[in-house]
Protein backbone atom coordinates (compact mmCIF):
# COMPACT_ATOMS: atom_id res chain seq x y z
CA UNK A 1 0.00 0.00 0.00
CA UNK A 2 1.35 3.39 -0.99
CA UNK A 3 0.45 6.61 1.11
CA UNK A 4 -0.01 9.68 -0.01
CA UNK A 5 2.42 12.21 -0.76
CA UNK A 6 1.60 14.61 2.52
CA UNK A 7 3.45 17.31 -0.13
CA UNK A 8 1.18 19.25 -2.25
CA UNK A 9 2.57 20.47 -5.47
CA UNK A 10 1.85 24.01 -5.74
CA UNK A 11 2.43 26.18 -9.07
CA UNK A 12 4.55 29.11 -8.38
CA UNK A 13 2.96 30.98 -6.34
CA UNK A 14 5.99 33.23 -5.55
CA UNK A 15 5.16 35.17 -8.69
CA UNK A 16 1.57 35.73 -7.84
CA UNK A 17 2.73 37.00 -4.41
CA UNK A 18 4.86 39.74 -5.80
CA UNK A 19 1.77 40.51 -8.02
CA UNK A 20 -0.56 40.72 -5.26
CA UNK A 21 1.44 42.84 -3.36
CA UNK A 22 2.37 45.58 -6.19
CA UNK A 23 -1.47 45.60 -6.72
CA UNK A 24 -2.00 45.94 -2.74
CA UNK A 25 -0.02 48.82 -2.91
CA UNK A 26 -1.06 50.07 -6.14
CA UNK A 27 -4.57 50.39 -4.76
CA UNK A 28 -3.47 51.55 -1.65
CA UNK A 29 -2.07 54.84 -3.30
CA UNK A 30 -4.91 55.25 -5.30
CA UNK A 31 -6.97 55.51 -1.75
CA UNK A 32 -4.07 58.12 -0.67
CA UNK A 33 -3.70 60.12 -3.50
CA UNK A 34 -7.87 60.29 -5.03
CA UNK A 35 -11.23 60.76 -3.44
CA UNK A 36 -13.58 57.72 -3.22
CA UNK A 37 -15.28 59.49 -6.26
CA UNK A 38 -12.53 59.09 -8.95
CA UNK A 39 -11.54 55.06 -7.98
CA UNK A 40 -14.32 54.00 -9.80
CA UNK A 41 -12.98 55.68 -12.82
CA UNK A 42 -9.60 55.24 -12.61
CA UNK A 43 -10.63 51.08 -11.81
CA UNK A 44 -12.52 51.87 -15.39
CA UNK A 45 -9.25 53.01 -16.93
CA UNK A 46 -7.66 50.17 -15.74
CA UNK A 47 -9.78 48.24 -17.40
CA UNK A 48 -9.56 49.70 -20.45
CA UNK A 49 -6.07 48.96 -21.18
CA UNK A 50 -5.56 52.85 -20.16
CA UNK A 51 -5.75 53.73 -24.43
CA UNK A 52 -8.00 57.11 -23.62
CA UNK A 53 -10.70 55.27 -24.49
CA UNK A 54 -12.37 56.16 -21.09
CA UNK A 55 -11.23 60.17 -20.90
CA UNK A 56 -13.22 60.80 -17.75
CA UNK A 57 -11.31 58.98 -15.54
CA UNK A 58 -8.32 60.44 -16.99
CA UNK A 59 -9.80 63.75 -16.50
CA UNK A 60 -10.17 62.79 -12.69
CA UNK A 61 -6.98 61.07 -12.46
CA UNK A 62 -4.93 64.35 -13.65
CA UNK A 63 -7.30 66.59 -11.41
CA UNK A 64 -5.83 63.99 -8.61
CA UNK A 65 -2.47 64.75 -9.23
CA UNK A 66 -3.17 68.45 -10.21
CA UNK A 67 -4.61 68.48 -6.38
CA UNK A 68 -1.82 66.86 -5.12
CA UNK A 69 0.56 68.92 -7.23
CA UNK A 70 -0.58 71.85 -5.25
CA UNK A 71 -0.78 70.76 -2.01
CA UNK A 72 2.71 69.84 -2.13
CA UNK A 73 3.46 73.20 -2.89
CA UNK A 74 1.46 74.74 -0.02
CA UNK A 75 4.00 72.45 2.06
CA UNK A 76 6.38 73.67 0.76
CA UNK A 77 5.59 77.35 1.10
CA UNK A 78 4.90 76.94 4.46
CA UNK A 79 8.12 75.21 5.54
CA UNK A 80 10.16 77.71 3.41
CA UNK A 81 8.10 80.52 5.32
CA UNK A 82 8.73 78.95 9.02
CA UNK A 83 12.52 78.71 7.66
CA UNK A 84 12.62 82.25 7.20
CA UNK A 85 10.66 83.08 10.17
CA UNK A 86 13.19 80.95 12.13
CA UNK A 87 15.86 83.07 10.06
CA UNK A 88 14.66 86.37 10.95
CA UNK A 89 14.24 85.30 14.49
CA UNK A 90 17.67 83.93 15.42
CA UNK A 91 19.20 87.50 13.34
CA UNK A 92 16.90 89.21 15.82
CA UNK A 93 18.38 87.58 19.11
CA UNK A 94 22.58 87.89 17.60
CA UNK A 95 21.97 91.14 17.40
CA UNK A 96 20.37 91.56 20.36
CA UNK A 97 23.76 89.24 22.01
CA UNK A 98 25.89 91.08 20.05
CA UNK A 99 24.29 94.44 21.67
CA UNK A 100 25.08 93.10 25.15
CA UNK A 101 28.55 91.88 24.36
CA UNK A 102 29.27 95.74 22.97
CA UNK A 103 27.96 97.11 26.14
CA UNK A 104 29.95 94.37 28.18
CA UNK A 105 32.96 95.27 26.05
CA UNK A 106 32.55 99.29 27.33
CA UNK A 107 31.79 98.23 30.78
CA UNK A 108 34.86 96.06 31.09
CA UNK A 109 37.47 98.69 29.04
CA UNK A 110 35.49 101.74 31.98
CA UNK A 111 36.32 99.28 35.05
CA UNK A 112 40.31 98.43 33.92
CA UNK A 113 40.52 102.47 33.10
CA UNK A 114 39.30 102.88 37.26
CA UNK A 115 41.53 99.97 37.87
CA UNK A 116 44.36 101.77 36.18
CA UNK A 117 43.53 104.63 38.39
CA UNK A 118 43.59 103.30 41.71
CA UNK A 119 46.58 101.91 41.09
CA UNK A 120 48.36 104.75 40.45
CA UNK A 121 47.05 106.62 43.11
CA UNK A 122 48.25 103.84 45.40
CA UNK A 123 51.50 103.72 43.81
CA UNK A 124 51.15 107.62 44.64
CA UNK A 125 50.21 107.79 47.98
CA UNK A 126 53.12 105.08 49.03
CA UNK A 127 51.05 101.90 49.96
CA UNK A 128 52.73 99.50 48.95
CA UNK A 129 51.16 95.54 48.32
Amino acid sequence: MERPSLEIKLPNTHEEGKLYVVDSLNNLNKLNVCPDGSQHMLDEEENTGGTGENTAGSNIRNQCLFVTFILTLIVSLALVSFVIFLIIQTRNKMDQISSRLISEKKNIEELKKMNNMILKHLNQSGIKE
